[in-house]
């Protein structure tokens, strides 16, 4: 699954325009129709009634197109379009002469004429820019929307609610907030950002057709990890195996305090299949480690957190390093000698980025195709701070193009950006892992499958996507609230055998 630009996605429609054929208008159509049967899948027909609201661009035609199919299926709708001097486009125009054929009160939104009372039992269908928009929206269009905003209704947005950029950030600029975002064929890098959220809602991906050959014409704006990318990542275990196949693993992990996440970083890391597992931790950490995981080895350096020399690396595959370890003097100086001294991927999350960000030189000399995986604080403390979401995916990429690591920017859709250039964002997951402890986890599964034998590269696309699912899998037993770190570590092993059918 892709993510595409809002050119990409108006290159689409001509690709299928040129080779279905089909005429624009018909397509419009299709888009419109599959709009009202999934409203009509939804129940959200019966017994409602429609305002709707377009603008004068191919987004207002779907609207247009959407009240003539509502008017058919019986349900009361008033349309209100947007003046502004313009005529429309072609399309527009068009779908304006077929609703005017019928009984369906039509409003021109005339400079200087309030705007409508909204009834409050009425849905509003916002097809007013769509993905038209790439500046922000100002004069009597930013006034309709903070009109239709303060209405209160629920409001379903066609393809983009619209004042929403479609590929970058929008605060502060306003936008419709809409409860569902029926969007065309694929997601917009907008859906997937956070700082919109509150203006997309629920988002549902309307299959209209498109033809499917112009994506082998194209390197999309982003790629999507999910479950179908996932499981082709999979490798199978051979039956003759044995633990050596499936490396050794080292994790720099703990403090006095905080031996809760070298557990979890632990435990998560053998669950997803590392065949050795050592842990070089502090000593008051050591009956905590041997009691709480007897299938892990321990190495003790330091007593309250981790300092010292490091041990000989050569019998581990990879090294994770970071949770709960703090950013003691001796603890950063063990880091250092830790990527001076190992020349393969790393794992590098929390306390281990946060001495990383007081000590930029060391970004260099990372290990290529190291993972590292901060959330947005974190990120902010080894990038500096970003206006908006939007460039704060940018400085990922740059870094990971720039030092040739994997940044793995965590979030509900964590956003992953290879040394190559491609980035990902991932689909899995839910806000039950919103909790202390989930991010230790990721870290022990990265180290898990970076140990058992996948590449960097798959063991970020995979081990994000199998954290996220494994989180999916723990709210349905526990709930929204209730998951802990735990819960997730515990099933890893039914994600695994969901991508594995």
């Amino acid at each position: 699954m892709v993510v595409l630009s809002a050119g990409q996605v108006r290159a689409w429609d001509q690709y299928t325009l040129q080779h279905e054929p089909v005429s624009s208008v018909d397509l419009m159509e299709r888009a419109a129709k599959r709009c009202v049967d999934w409203m009509e899948n939804q129940k959200i027909l019966q017994q409602q009634q429609f305002y709707i609201f377009c603008g004068k661009g191919n987004n207002g035609g779907d609207g247009l197109a959407i009240a003539r199919m509502l008017h058919e299926k019986g349900r009361p709708v008033d349309v209100f379009i947007l003046e502004f001097g313009q005529l429309g486009t072609v399309e527009f125009q068009q779908n304006l002469q077929l609703l005017h054929n019928l009984p369906v009160n039509i409003h021109f939104l005339q400079p200087g004429i309030p705007l409508p009372v909204i009834p409050e039992t009425y849905i509003v269908i916002d097809a007013l820019l769509g993905t038209g928009t790439n500046r922000a929206v100002e004069g009597r269009m930013a006034e309709l929307i903070q009109h239709i905003n303060e209405s209160g209704n629920p409001v379903i947005s066609i393809d983009l609610p619209s004042g929403l950029f479609a590929d970058r950030s929008t605060l502060p600029y306003p936008a419709i907030k809409a409860i569902i975002t029926l969007s065309f064929q694929c997601y917009k890098p907008a859906l997937l950002l956070a700082e919109n959220a509150p203006y997309f809602g629920n988002i549902e991906l309307i299959d209209i057709g498109l033809d499917p050959h112009f994506l082998t014409t194209i390197q999309p704006a982003y790629d999507l990890v999910d479950q179908t990318l996932a499981a082709s990542i999979i490798i199978t275990r051979k039956s003759f195996a044995h633990k050596g196949n499936f490396g050794h693993a080292l994790l720099l992990v703990g403090a006095a305090g905080k031996m809760g996440a070298a557990l979890l970083a632990a435990k998560a890391a053998l669950r997803s299949g590392t065949g050795l597992l050592s842990c070089l931790i502090p000593e008051k950490g050591l009956i905590v480690l041997q009691t709480a995981l007897p299938e892990a080895m321990a190495i003790t350096k330091g007593n309250d957190f981790l300092a010292g020399d490091l041990p000989d690396l050569s019998p581990y595959k990879t090294i994770g390093c970071g949770p709960g370890i703090g950013t003691a003097q001796q603890t950063s100086a063990l880091l250092e000698q830790l990527i001076q001294n190992f020349n393969r991927p790393i794992v590098l999350d929390a306390d281990a980025i946060n001495i990383l960000a007081m000590h930029s030189g060391w970004l260099g000399k990372i290990p290529p195709f190291s993972i590292l995986t901060p959330h947005p604080k974190e990120f902010e403390r080894l990038a500096g701070a970003s206006v908006n979401e939007s460039e704060r995916l940018g400085k990922a990429m740059e870094l990971a193009r720039k030092h040739q690591l994997i940044i793995v920017l965590k979030g509900h859709r964590s956003f992953i950006a290879m040394p190559g250039g491609k980035a990902y964002f991932n689909l899995s997951g839910n806000a039950s892992m919103a909790k202390g402890g989930s991010g230790d986890v990721l870290t022990g599964i990265l180290t898990g499958l970076l140990a058992r034998g996948y590449t960097p590269d798959q063991s970020a696309l995979l081990g994000v996507y199998l954290h996220g699912l494994s989180g999916e899998l723990a709210s349905i037993q526990w709930g929204m609230e209730s998951v802990l770190a735990t819960d997730i570590i515990d099933n890893i092993g039914k994600a695994f055998i969901q991508l594995s059918l």
